[in-house]
């Protein structure tokens, strides 16, 4: 069962969109902080943006897949396509997360951890768009 904030199509886009712009923010600041070449703040701001998925939006997925997404099938089968491809999106997050958790010890805050954490945003920023389309308007 998922709380009613999950459920309210306007709690939820709050929920997403604070967490998103977060990110987004983080990620200009790493970027300027990468182009000014001041490697030991990269890579401190990489773990705290690292952190920032994990337990901002992995853990709200998370709580998604084993309240909301159950709950929305259960009500309305038809969606069950959707859910798994939702499911998909959050699944392509932790991977990015994962790749950049190995990369950042192997090589630093390089254009490939950038780059995966603008890939992070653009699947969020799609995956929003998607869930907000199949949230139920309560």
């Amino acid at each position: 069962m998922s709380g009613p904030a999950l459920k309210r199509i306007d709690s939820h886009s709050a929920i997403h969109e604070a967490t998103l712009n977060e990110a987004i923010e983080l990620t200009n600041m790493l970027e300027k902080i990468v182009d000014n070449s001041q490697e030991e703040k990269a890579m401190e701001l990489a773990y705290v943006l690292l952190e920032q998925w994990e337990t901002r939006t992995l853990a709200h997925a998370e709580a998604e897949e084993e309240g909301l997404y159950k709950d929305l099938v259960e009500d309305n089968p038809e969606l069950k396509d959707d859910i798994v491809a939702l499911t998909r999106d959050h699944d392509l997050l932790r991977l990015l997360v994962a790749e950049v958790k190995q990369l950042l010890p192997e090589h630093g805050v390089n254009s490939d951890v950038v780059q995966r954490f603008h890939s992070l945003i653009i699947v969020d920023q799609l995956h929003n768009q998607k869930e907000m389309e199949v949230l139920p308007d309560h």
